[in-house]
């Protein structure tokens, strides 16, 4: 009997475990996201001010609170209606993610194949006339620093 108990019980643990998680993850999201989330929420309730939302700081149980206030709709809806909304959006935010992923990779093949390449039509002259390199490295310095002080003097 006790083995069920315990059982039981340890499975009601995980679950509250990851509901926990959940939205421990959802708050910071929404805190990290709120600016970004903020034109999207006045799109479904455009009756709850800019400024009003702003004022909730991130707080998902404030902004909750202050939008079913505002719009008159119950808060087990403006929550679900929420939620929805930042499912959405996190959705929105993978696909992205996973779309620039073959760029990124496009990117850095392309680095690697100019380092590849224009590393040695560099170094070559350098290695060849190293004070040359150095006297034109110094003057450049010098002027851009003459520039960039404007010729002032202090």
């Amino acid at each position: 009997m006790e083995s069920v108990n315990s059982a039981s019980c340890e499975a009601q643990t995980s679950i509250n475990t990851d509901s926990s998680f959940k939205e421990e993850n959802s708050k910071q999201w929404l805190s990290d996201q709120f600016e970004d989330i903020i034109p999207k929420i006045q799109e479904k309730w455009p009756e709850v001010a800019k400024q009003t939302l702003e004022a909730t700081k991130g707080s998902f149980e404030e902004l909750v609170r202050v939008i079913s206030v505002q719009s008159g709709k119950t808060s087990y809806g403006v929550r679900e209606q929420l939620e929805d909304l930042f499912e959405s959006a996190t959705d929105q935010t993978k696909n992205l993610a996973e779309s620039l992923e073959p760029l990124e990779k496009q990117l850095e093949d392309l680095l690697d194949e100019l380092n590849s390449q224009l590393r040695p039509r560099i170094e070559k002259p350098i290695r060849k006339r190293p004070l040359l390199a150095i006297g034109i490295a110094t003057g450049l310095g010098l002027l851009l620093g003459i520039m960039i002080s404007g010729g002032k003097r202090s």
